[in-house]
């Protein structure tokens, strides 16, 4: 669906044409499938998380595009907290830094700047919800949420989980607004879909964020085990069990799954995908996502060419609002293909910031002195990058451990099928979804490590020209 860019650092999607794009995929999926609506046992729900729809719960209509979770507009209200002193008591009660990133600051823009929306909002009419409960609300015209998606709100107090109303006073949204908190699988309570929409009336039992969906569709189940899903951004989570694990190293404590509620430790990154849609369709020197393996294999290394793409500041583990892309090192070597492989490098090494501050957290947890636990295990991966092989090798030699890629890559939607198959009994217990998960590849890394380390601290070099540019 079409991205829209009003200016600079905003980014919005309009709601109205997700629904129509997801009423087509439906259809598309049954014809497909050879599949009646009428055969569905049950339907899994998932979602962009923190993209933010507020909309009349009369007429259905958004009242303003959809804020999407890179957009920076809030930067400004987030940074009146941060000077207001509020970011320790935002992340005691979240598990989440004052970001842009986050729901509570755009519906409070929203609120702000679209003209009568307080207004109907304490009326009642003007309801929020992140696109799951966007996609719900026009299946069922239920207005729920999931505890996942909830949790990525900064307004949901983990110890509680309930909408804080300190929170909502802070950010001076009505509570009326909010959907109700559900279980991530449950066979009663999201409601049951229009049969006009989906061509029969089916349970709607299992609602997740899209990166608590990936947890769950690797069959990341206990404490310690961890994911990394590479997508428009590229997001790492780690099962931390019934624990709420604080973050001391920029990272992001969240709900993994709600049922018998387990936590995770999660790494945002903006742009990874991202960053090849913007090779794509701005700069126009590649013209699918497809052909950079081969472009990037066909240099030995970047030349000394460094990409950060902070297009929208850098989220975990600098949360640097004011930081913005850079492309440094270029000289008149410099071709495309090295702009290219910088670019898959700069997924790759996005991703071991995350796993180090990943793995100094969790030991700090678990009270172990040990260094490079978590380096020395397989990192599971999943998501529509993951099919590109060079990509991959590249990561395992970033990383200096090995990158297993299962049979199934679109996890996310599988987590999804499996929240729903588990509210329903269609799968007995989480043991049973172990026996689905395959391998399909793994990669060993084959660089030294002298040149593991260059590259790194290269990279770290140019993070540094990058943040803090709008300041």
């Amino acid at each position: 669906h079409r991205q829209i860019y009003p200016q600079p650092g905003w980014v919005e999607h309009d709601a109205r044409e997700i629904w129509e794009k997801t009423r087509v995929t439906i259809a598309g999926a049954l014809a497909r499938g050879n599949i009646r609506a009428s055969d569905l046992a049950a339907i899994g729900v998932t979602n962009q998380r923190e993209t933010t729809v507020v909309w009349n719960s009369k007429t259905g209509e958004p009242y303003h595009n959809a804020i999407v979770w890179q957009d920076t507009r809030t930067q400004n209200i987030c940074q009146r907290l941060i000077d207001d002193g509020k970011e320790k008591i935002i992340r005691a009660k979240t598990g989440l830094p004052i970001a842009t990133y986050f729901p509570a600051p755009k519906i409070q823009w929203l609120l702000e700047n679209v003209a009568g929306l307080r207004a109907h909002a304490e009326r009642g009419d003007a309801i929020f919800g992140t696109i799951d409960t966007w996609l719900i609300w026009n299946l069922t015209r239920a207005h729920i949420t999931d505890y996942t998606n909830a949790s990525r709100t900064m307004l949901l107090n983990l110890q509680t989980l309930d909408w804080d109303d300190e929170l909502l006073a802070l950010f001076n949204i009505p509570r009326a607004m909010l959907p109700q908190l559900r279980a991530s699988s449950d066979s009663q309570t999201y409601g049951v879909s229009d049969a006009n929409v989906v061509g029969a009336r089916v349970p709607i039992c299992g609602d997740l964020g899209d990166q608590q969906a990936a947890l769950l569709g690797q069959v990341a189940l206990n404490a310690g085990d961890a994911k990394n899903t590479y997508g428009t951004g590229c997001f790492m989570l780690m099962n931390t069990g019934k624990e709420i694990v604080s973050s001391h190293a920029g990272l992001l404590t969240t709900v993994a799954s709600n049922g018998e509620t387990c936590y995770a430790l999660e790494g945002s990154i903006a742009i990874a995908g991202a960053a090849v849609q913007w090779l794509r369709d701005n700069l126009k020197i590649i013209s699918s996502a497809a052909e950079t393996e081969a472009i990037a294999q066909s240099v030995d290394d970047t030349g000394g060419v460094y990409f950060v793409p902070a297009f929208n500041g850098l989220f975990a583990p600098h949360w640097d609002m004011y930081a913005r892309g850079t492309l440094i090192g270029l000289t008149r070597y410099t071709t495309r293909a090295h702009i290219v492989r910088a670019t898959l490098e700069a997924i790759c090494f996005q991703t071991r910031e995350v796993l180090e501050a990943m793995e100094k957290d969790w030991m700090q947890h678990v009270g172990a002195s040990r260094v490079g636990a978590l380096h020395a295990t397989p990192l599971r991966v999943d998501g529509g990058a993951v099919k590109n092989n060079f990509l991959m090798q590249l990561q395992a030699d970033i990383l200096g451990a090995p990158v297993v890629r299962p049979t199934v890559n679109e996890t996310t939607a599988l987590g999804a099928a499996y929240a729903a198959g588990l509210a329903i009994g269609f799968w007995k217990s989480r043991d049973e979804l172990k026996e689905n998960w395959r391998v399909d590849r793994v990669f060993e890394p084959q660089w030294s490590e002298s040149r593991r380390a260059e590259n790194y601290r290269g990279w770290k070099r140019a993070v540094e020209r990058a943040k803090g540019w709008l300041v």
